[in-house]
């Protein structure tokens, strides 16, 4: 199974351009252990190696890639090789014995197919089933011309692919909502004297703002029962929030260009370079787009955290327009009491990782939803733990008393 060879490395690549796998954080590299295991299995190793670990429908999973002859997968010990039943037991061991690391599930690629002795046995003695995603059955051909001459490389089929999936059993005490209808999740949101209040968008038709808005989900209750088999949720930190509400995304760019250099320096001071580079990037490439796709179809969500941290900085930086917005746009969100997942929380509080995002992205986390962010040094640092943490880039705007 972790044998590197070319055909090996082909079939992780293959996985790795679906679109569907996203927030890789680690390819091909082993997972340390902790060192207080007490699992015999595990006692006499300090890493397990996966091929990759990243983020599938909403959650994080380790996936291993067996490029061999399924003829020549051996389900108990022969010779010297230990078995396919004693390597996933290993896996599951691994998996249930790091917090931060531990994922939803591990899915099985084999490439070449698998025999159904080994494929029944993995269904009896794990719980493994078909996993419901369509990877591509092939590779993309392609040639290329070397000194007049035509190279030509044959797609690779992927037709005889068996792709499984085994939950991870503890995994389930903090995800236990999502196989519930998201019941336990709703004990965090909050009531609705908390929420935005209803929606009245009255800012024209004719803005991106407006239209940003009218592609999400209204949140007009709060009910468990209105949201039951719901998992379309998107977690906005405040950068996000603020870029949605910001002048500089609204209209103002060109304005705030054309006025002199000498009062724009003395109203932002050290945040003047990064203003007006934000407002010429905002120019070339209006943010609300970029936005849309990541938001539209979305219920958005934020935690109190967030809540009271965008309230703060609107009221101290923003202009009329901007609190305007910002009244606005609370009222499509979904106030979501701060409940970070076990597995963010359980991560070092370190410079990088501060408390602070840990709850915000966490409680994302938490929600299965991605969450919106310009604070990718929190995201990078997090993947340097291993962790895949499912996030959306934008890029980052500033209020500007518009």
């Amino acid at each position: 199974m972790s044998s590197v060879n070319i055909g090996h490395l082909e079939v992780i690549v293959h996985i790795l351009q679906q679109p569907f796998v996203t927030a890789v954080s680690r390819v091909c590299k082993p997972i340390s252990l902790p060192f207080s295991t007490t699992n015999k299995a595990l006692s006499s190793f300090n890493s397990i190696h996966v091929n990759i670990v990243c983020t599938l429908n909403k959650n994080p999973v380790w996936i291993i890639v067996s490029d061999r002859n399924p003829n020549y997968i051996s389900w108990h010990p022969i010779n010297k090789t230990k078995g396919f039943k004693s390597r996933i037991q290993q896996l599951l061991d691994a998996a249930q014995s790091t917090n931060t690391l531990k994922p939803f599930s591990i899915v099985l690629f084999f490439s070449n197919g698998l025999t159904n002795f080994i494929h029944q046995k993995l269904k009896e003695e794990f719980g493994a089933s078909k996993l419901a995603l369509n990877f591509s059955d092939s590779d993309f051909d392609f040639s290329e011309e070397i000194e007049g001459e035509w190279i030509i490389v044959i797609p690779r089929s992927y037709k005889e692919a068996c792709v499984l999936e085994i939950k991870v059993g503890c995994f389930m005490n903090d995800i236990m909502s999502s196989e519930l209808g998201m019941k336990d999740s709703f004990v965090n949101v909050l009531p609705p004297e908390h929420q935005g209040g209803n929606v009245n968008l009255n800012l024209g038709s004719g803005n991106s703002f407006s239209s940003l808005l009218s592609q999400m989900k209204k949140v007009e209750s709060t009910k468990m029962e209105d949201f039951s088999g719901e998992d379309d949720f998107i977690n906005f930190d405040t950068t996000a929030l603020i870029a949605l509400v910001s002048g500089i995304s609204n209209g103002c760019a060109e304005e705030l260009l054309n006025k002199p250099k000498v009062e724009l320096q003395h109203r932002f001071k050290g945040n003047y370079e990064f203003v007006i580079a934000q407002a010429m990037s905002e120019i070339q490439n209006p943010i609300h787009v970029d936005l849309s796709a990541a938001v539209s179809g979305k219920r958005g969500i934020i935690c109190e955290s967030v809540l009271s941290e965008f309230k703060e900085l609107v009221l101290m930086c923003g202009g009329a327009n901007e609190k305007c917005r910002a009244d606005q746009l609370l009222k499509f969100l979904l106030v979501v009491r701060d409940s970070p997942s076990d597995r963010l929380i359980g991560l070092p509080t370190t410079r990088k990782l501060a408390l602070k995002n840990k709850i915000v992205f966490g409680t994302g986390d938490y929600w299965h939803a991605a969450t919106l962010t310009a604070n990718m040094a929190f995201a990078r640092a997090v993947a340097q733990t291993g962790m895949s943490l499912f996030t959306i880039e934008h890029r980052p705007r500033a209020l500007t008393g518009n």
